[in-house]
């Protein structure tokens, strides 16, 4: 348990880690990091660091399961033994599964399965080191290694979580804030589109809060789509990563 005395927020508006409620933690984003796969994704947000792979399209086995008229998506959301203080057992835990689940069915509102009939394309989240918004930061990253793959899509999908703290609503929780405060919502959305593909609450807020909650999530997720858009230029012209 934290401190009493330790507080998240100041009476200045300054959070934990020197932040003000609006603002999103220091993110870097890498494409094609994976030499192995179709498709990869590097991303760092704050001292959340996770990897997408992508495989495929690709002959589904056994043929039997194979759909006649779309790919099939499969995801993989895993958090490495490593990525938490303390040490995660090995497999696959329940939230993951539930969390692959919910990544799947959010690139699934994006990708054009249809064009991909009898396939399959395996998308895997690994996520290597955990400070909060690791759902968030893999539904990203996912998203970038399909698109590096050349997967088409009707959109990228960027995503964030936005949350309550002693009473404040902040953009992109870091894991103390998630763990201590009073209601974590992380949203996904393909901006072009104007699209919310991911919507979950977990906590309370008011219809006034969760109104004002989606306007914060959408001033970040429009800054991480900017960033996105700018690494898969840099991947493609040639100019090597930087930290933005």
């Amino acid at each position: 348990m934290r401190e009493q005395n330790l507080k998240l927020v100041s009476e200045e508006g300054i959070r934990i880690d020197g932040r003000r409620f609006d603002e999103l933690r220091p993110l870097k984003i890498e494409i094609g990091v994976l030499d192995k796969s179709d498709g990869s994704a590097y991303v760092e947000l704050g001292k959340t660091k996770v990897f997408a792979a992508v495989f495929g399209p690709k002959e589904v086995h056994p043929k039997h399961l194979a759909l006649p008229d779309r790919a099939i998506l499969n995801c993989r959301y895993h958090m490495t033994s490593f990525s938490v203080d303390e040490r995660k057992p090995l497999g696959m835990t329940r939230r993951e599964i539930e969390l692959s689940k919910v990544i799947r069915e959010a690139l699934e509102s994006v990708v054009f399965l249809e064009e991909f009939p009898r396939t399959s394309i395996d998308v895997y989240v690994e996520v290597i080191q955990a400070d909060g918004g690791t759902r968030t930061a893999g539904l990203t990253a996912a998203s970038l290694a399909l698109a590096e793959a050349g997967i088409p899509m009707a959109d990228l999908i960027a995503a964030v979580a936005v949350g309550k703290v002693e009473g404040h609503l902040l953009l992109d929780l870091c894991d103390i804030e998630d763990k201590y405060g009073e209601a974590d919502m992380p949203i996904a959305m393909a901006p072009r589109l104007n699209s919310i593909v991911l919507l979950q609450l977990n906590g309370r807020l008011t219809k006034e809060e969760l109104k004002k909650g989606l306007e914060l999530a959408k001033k970040g997720i429009n800054e991480i789509y900017q960033k996105e858009r700018e690494a898969l230029r840099r991947k493609y012209s040639g100019v090597s990563p930087v930290e933005v």
